[in-house]
């Protein structure tokens, strides 16, 4: 017997953030500065899906189930954060304390920091464990108002490790409605024992972990650290295509510390998106302006590192569409707190409210390949949305920084709580 549709209608929105047509699925240029809103609204959803919503003096009778009164509260779709290595072994206090004696991210690698240091500990972590871990770092990330979630291997570095990292993300997918994709990210670093012998771990990437993801169906993406001291244009390049052959899109690292041809190869290679991009040459903007790529922006990384922050202004100005994320990972970015994101966006990378939230959403959402399911307020996406707790305007939320805003989450049309 099928069970009725539950029909929600949320009356006296304060403001309705982010609607849009179901057919836009990113914006660029100076339509990032544009966040349609419908002041004091309505919005309706049926079981998981938005069904309809505009301004109560339009509201008319309609029939619900439930009526929920959000009188000074705001309404907006769920964080979409498609930068993450949120499944690893155990945080790095002892290299963040080493920084701040002075040592540099790249220094603390050459020492056996870093990558390595955090792939070590994971290779003997029981499966289990490194769930366990995961599950309670993702319900937090949830009541901070992500709704869509990107999360990438690379802390094995060995086909058995990778393997690891990777079956734990399913298990997340299993155990979650949030919508989740997982990326094989095996080309992070060169493990230790290959570092002779660099051209033996890139076959084993290519002959044995891909071919092995791809059989299991593990992966969503493909990524590489295509930089200095990790891997170079040339061999990224090697490594997308092997992963295309497979079926996995690239969204790969480039121009953190260095611009050394990532972003021509990501382009050439139909990349998803191109991540990190604090370093950028006017021939980078130039490739990327031309592309569908979507380029995203890792704020809390800078802030954490000291390193510059991707140039904002120039991506936008050169009409190239930008998402942020947070990049959460325990190196260079212990927390996945999209709030905190939008409001570094802001402060620190002179983004306008309007556009670090499109930039957190419907961009967001694309870089995750979801758009035409979340990002944004449209008849017939996915009821994932954020209610604020009363607040004067959606600028509210990265002006003050170190405040949670968030009263509720819903995914899927079901209410999560935050607290």
């Amino acid at each position: 017997m099928k069970t009725k549709p539950m029909t929600t209608l949320f009356i006296n929105i304060k403001e309705l953030v982010q609607v849009r047509e179901l057919d836009v699925m990113k914006v660029s240029g100076k339509n990032m500065s544009i966040l349609p809103i419908i002041k004091n609204a309505f919005l309706i959803i049926k079981d998981n899906v938005i069904v309809d919503f505009g301004s109560m003096n339009k509201l008319g009778i309609k029939k619900s189930d439930k009526v929920v009164d959000l009188t000074g509260k705001l309404v907006l779709p769920t964080w979409c954060d498609s930068h993450t290595h949120l499944v690893f072994a155990d945080t790095r206090e002892e290299e963040f304390v080493n920084r701040i004696k002075g040592l540099t991210y790249q220094e603390i690698a050459k020492r056996g920091g870093g990558i390595l240091n955090s792939a070590k500990k994971l290779q003997i972590k029981p499966e289990i464990e490194l769930f366990d871990d995961a599950e309670k770092r993702l319900k937090e990330l949830i009541q901070n108002g992500t709704g869509a979630i990107e999360i990438k291997s690379g802390y094995g570095l060995s086909l058995e490790s990778e393997l690891k990292i990777l079956r734990v993300i399913k298990k997340l997918k299993e155990n979650f409605s949030i919508p989740i994709k997982a990326t094989f990210l095996g080309a992070h670093a060169i493990p230790i024992k290959y570092k002779e012998k660099r051209a033996d771990y890139i076959q084993l990437i290519i002959d044995k972990m891909i071919p092995e993801i791809a059989k299991e169906k593990l992966a969503d993406y493909i990524d590489v650290f295509c930089e200095k001291g990790y891997f170079t244009s040339k061999e990224t390049d090697q490594i997308l295509k092997a992963g295309r052959k497979y079926g996995l899109i690239p969204k790969i690292h480039v121009n953190q510390f260095n611009s050394i041809g990532g972003v021509k190869v990501g382009v050439k290679n139909n990349a998803l998106s191109v991540d990190h991009l604090e370093v950028l040459t006017d021939e980078d903007l130039s490739i990327l302006s031309k592309s569908d790529t979507m380029s995203v922006a890792l704020p809390s990384c800078s802030f954490f590192l000291g390193i510059p922050y991707t140039n904002a202004r120039k991506l936008i100005d050169a009409n190239v569409p930008m998402a942020i994320a947070s990049d959460y990972n325990p190196g260079s970015s212990p927390s996945g707190n999209m709030n905190f994101v939008v409001s570094l966006a802001c402060i620190k990378m002179r983004m306008t409210p309007e556009e670090a939230i499109n930039a957190a959403t419907i961009n967001a959402a694309y870089a995750l390949n979801l758009s035409n399911k979340i990002g944004s307020i449209s008849k017939g996406k996915v009821a994932n949305f954020i209610i604020t707790k009363p607040i004067k305007s959606y600028s509210s939320i990265p002006y003050a920084f170190a405040d949670n805003y968030i009263e509720k989450v819903y995914l899927e049309g079901k209410e999560t709580q935050t607290k």
